[in-house]
């Protein structure tokens, strides 16, 4: 008998086994759907409430007066939108409290309009030099190499290299209140996982060392230590973007007024950016977030609304439907 690729003549092959064939009928549609608004509204209404518990306050001063004015020092500057020597300006903002913050506090800062999501920026990074090897990868570029400032030595190799490490966020902070200073814990808010396993205890070298092409902070001490640096290199996927700052490890009252001196560094206006700097605390669910509940809340009154459609459908019918005693696998 000649071989054959025909299937075995049996209930498996053949794929007669018993199975579960369930009919969807309008009032087992409504029941789904009806289950469905009352598991996600109160969900929603649970995630609401831990965001609105989420006490926050934020106040943009790149656009401030006293922040703006002077960050370019000539004509020329104001023009090209650069500044040459990078020193910005220092000015004073006061930050009212509208309820009490318990502890811990999370100071953030906040860019709107930076695409670190770019592809080209995303990649502009070399991980094994970050980590402490002496290779760098070509994706560095344009920051791999610059030059060495010095008659016949060329080109010398930047570390850490790479446009996101060439724009760190450089802005700085200081919290007062009444006069009294307010300390900020300036440890502890990058990923434990990336300053134990992603960054070398090394000191960089001609990394944003000349102000006339400095893109943005500077690096003191290893690579490792600094944590400011570590959050900045966690690109965000969107072009607005908070990342951590500090933490505040008191309470705030009330209607306490909180002054901030803010070291104007970091040039946003060449790329119509803004800067706020921002004080929240957390909920279980995290920061003050409502689409979580919002889309909770929304998909479950579609649901219940969808299930009344079908409920009607139900008791009024369009057509008459079959008798399932009919179909082929019940009889």
């Amino acid at each position: 008998m000649a071989p054959t690729s025909e299937p075995k003549n049996n209930r498996f092959t053949q794929q007669e086994l018993p199975a579960w064939r369930p009919i969807l009928t309008p009032a087992w549609v409504a029941g789904i759907l009806f289950s469905i608004g009352v598991l996600f509204i109160p969900l929603g209404v649970v995630c609401m409430m831990a965001s609105n518990s989420v006490v926050e306050v934020s106040r943009r001063y790149d656009n401030e007066p006293a922040c703006a004015a002077g960050f370019f020092p000539t004509a020329a500057e104001q023009a090209n939108k650069f500044s040459d020597n990078g020193t910005g300006t220092t000015c004073t903002l006061s930050i009212t409290v509208p309820e009490r913050m318990k502890a811990p506090v999370y100071v953030y800062y906040e860019l709107d309009n930076f695409y670190q999501n770019h592809r080209r920026y995303v990649k502009s990074r070399s991980d094994p030099q970050l980590a402490g090897g002496d290779t760098a990868d070509s994706f560095c570029e344009p920051q791999l190499n610059k030059a060495s400032g010095v008659e016949g030595e060329g080109e010398v190799k930047v570390n850490p290299c790479g446009l996101i490490a060439w724009t760190f966020f450089n802005d700085s902070y200081a919290f007062s209140v009444d006069g009294a200073p307010v300390a900020v814990s300036e440890r502890g808010i990058a990923w434990p996982s990336d300053v134990e396993h992603k960054f070398g205890a090394y000191k960089p070298s001609h990394f944003n060392d000349v102000p006339a092409t400095r893109g943005g902070g500077v690096i003191t001490g290893n690579v490792q230590d600094d944590e400011h640096f570590i959050v900045w290199m966690r690109t965000a996927a969107l072009s607005n973007f908070r990342k951590l700052w500090g933490k505040i490890e008191t309470d705030i009252e009330a209607g306490t007024v909180i002054t901030i001196q803010v070291a104007n560094r970091y040039n946003t206006y060449k790329f119509d950016g803004a800067k706020h700097i921002v004080l929240s605390t957390t909920s279980w669910l995290g920061g003050k977030n409502d689409f979580l509940g919002i889309a909770y809340l929304a998909i479950g009154c579609l649901c219940v609304a969808f299930g009344l459609v079908f409920v009607y459908f139900t008791f009024y019918p369009p057509r008459r439907q079959g008798d399932v005693a009919n179909l082929s696998w019940n009889k």
